[in-house]
């Protein structure tokens, strides 16, 4: 047997396998958009330790969450192309594996920012887990179109934990961080389901493609970019940023809208895939310029 060919056909370790679980990548921008709410909620740079505790913390959870949705969601996996690899729909992992890894990953985010942190961001990620596992994934997203808007709540909630996690309170700017992040989840994740949508059709989600079809779909991706590009004017408008930002914002939010407008004009999956691409680079960035506006623009002026 071709060696290439017996090393190609072993299975994943069992390790591979649980991180798989975690969907690292998604993790990785709701972990980054955390740490943007604690940089940006004080003056200078916060404290080390409770900021690695929260880091940790809002990790683990997330991670957590993200194994309960494989966990749920297993049956359907299976039957999507984008999916299908994943250690629970493949059978390589029981479902009490999961629930087991999930609800360690949990308990252990939980009492880490509880007595490291403060209760407060210990609730919120708790709150988050809960509308992300059990109330997006279980009771929405089987059950309307509109999932992805209503459970997007849980998913812009980031930056409040890193926000919470520092202050010990919920301010306007935190808030208006999740407002963006809210926004933003319905062309992102709409333009992905546009090129997936025979996925989703096979599995029986009832997602916005599959119910109302493309061309009502492109049309709202395109309008709720223009709410999201009035949406990350707000930190200039409430004096949370300066100029940089401003002009950030303007020029990623324009580009937004071009994609957009195309997306909705002369659809392709190929434009399709390059604005849900272009998607995460928009919010990366859009928090990045924030950032770089709370530490700079100060030196500036």
């Amino acid at each position: 047997m071709n060696p290439s060919l017996a090393t190609a056909a072993r299975p994943a370790s069992r390790w591979s396998q649980y991180m798989v679980l975690t969907k690292p990548r998604v993790v990785q921008l709701i972990v980054f958009c955390a740490v943007i709410g604690m940089l940006l909620a004080v003056p200078g740079l916060p404290d080390l330790r409770t900021a690695l505790a929260a880091t940790a913390g809002i990790w683990l959870v997330a991670s957590a969450a993200a194994a309960f949705n494989c966990l749920v969601e297993q049956r359907i996996d299976q039957k999507m192309a984008r999916t299908a690899w994943r250690p629970t729909a493949k059978g390589e992992l029981s479902s009490t594996q999961a629930l087991v890894f999930s609800l360690l990953l949990g308990g252990a985010g939980s009492a880490l920012l509880y007595v490291w942190v403060n209760p407060l961001t210990m609730w919120l990620t708790f709150a988050t887990f809960v509308g992300y596992a059990i109330v997006y994934t279980v009771v929405l997203k089987p059950l309307t179109p509109q999932n992805i808007v209503i459970g997007g709540a849980s998913g812009a909630m980031p930056p409040v934990l890193g926000w919470a996690a520092m202050r010990g309170e919920v301010g306007p700017e935190a808030l208006v961080m999740c407002l963006i992040i809210f926004l933003w989840t319905p062309p992102h994740f709409w333009a992905l389901a546009l090129y997936r949508v025979e996925d989703y059709r096979r599995s029986g989600l009832p997602m916005l493609p599959v119910t109302h079809g493309s061309d009502f779909t492109r049309l709202n991706v395109l309008l709720y970019t223009l709410v999201l590009f009035a949406a990350t004017l707000l930190p200039f408008v409430i004096g949370m940023s300066g100029w940089p930002y401003l002009v950030a914002a303007t020029v990623l939010g324009g580009w937004f809208i071009a994609y957009a407008f195309r997306l909705w004009r002369h659809y392709s999956d190929q434009l399709a895939r390059r604005t849900f691409r272009f998607s995460i680079m928009h919010l990366a960035l859009l928090f990045a310029a924030l950032l770089v506006d709370h530490y700079v623009w100060p030196w500036l002026t």
